[in-house]
């Protein structure tokens, strides 16, 4: 089972959650993409949680900083519950996800026109390696501080996706510790928010972040999961 669609589809039948007593989710999505207009679209599609059903989101940056979330889901159970300070509009709302193809996802909301969003996907020989390097990680390493500060280090260089933070403080002041553990490039793009056009793919003159989540400079789309904790 090597291409992304594939793992979605696995995902999406086969839900698990990973063990531990934080809260956890799992599934895929994109960690972040720029584009060269200053916007910046993230797509969390959580098909378990520990704290209720699966969930879609979609995360919008504006080049003037401000962020919008549209989820299927109420903010206490979906990325709201942890990024929700750092948030100015949150969206409620059926969020669909079509594959056409293996490699190529339309994610668009389903009772408004609001985002319209087709991404291309594909791999390397870096994304495979470090696919590979990610699967033979032993279990306690995904929560070892240091072992995720030094991935999320390496895999920033790697990809040419400038800063990369696997471990961190949310907006909402949760640590968070993500387990990406197959990746690929987003190779293309075409997306509209709220009858605007984005344009092409590109990286932003000043890294976007939320908290201690860096948005990579490059679209990254990952399989994974993430652990969250009140401090």
């Amino acid at each position: 089972m090597h291409e992304p669609a594939q793992h979605a589809k696995d995902a999406e039948e086969n839900p698990r959650l990973p063990p531990g007593d934080w809260e956890r989710v799992s599934g895929y999505g994109v960690m972040g993409l720029p584009f060269r207009s200053g916007h910046v679209l993230g797509l969390r599609r959580w098909t378990a949680s520990s704290i209720g059903e699966g969930f879609t989101s979609i995360w919008h940056r504006e080049p003037g900083g401000r962020w919008t979330f549209y989820e299927s889901a109420p903010c206490d159970v979906a990325c709201t519950r942890y990024f929700g300070d750092g948030v100015d509009r949150v969206r409620t709302g059926p969020i669909g996800l079509q594959w056409d193809g293996q490699r190529r996802l339309r994610v668009y909301t389903l009772d408004s026109p609001d985002v319209d969003w087709t991404i291309d996907i594909g791999g390397t020989l870096t994304t495979r390696v470090l696919s590979a390097v990610s699967s033979a990680v032993p279990e306690a390493a995904w929560h070892s501080r240091p072992v995720l500060s030094v991935m999320g280090y390496i895999a920033g260089h790697a990809l040419s996706a400038g800063k990369v933070q696997l471990t961190g403080m949310t907006t909402n002041r949760q640590r968070f510790d993500a387990n990406p553990r197959r990746i690929w490039y987003v190779t293309g793009s075409e997306a509209t928010v709220e009858g605007q056009q984005l344009g092409p793919v590109g990286p932003l003159t000043q890294q976007a972040h939320l908290a201690d989540f860096y948005i990579p400079q490059r679209g990254i789309f990952a399989v994974g999961r993430v652990h969250v904790r009140a401090v």
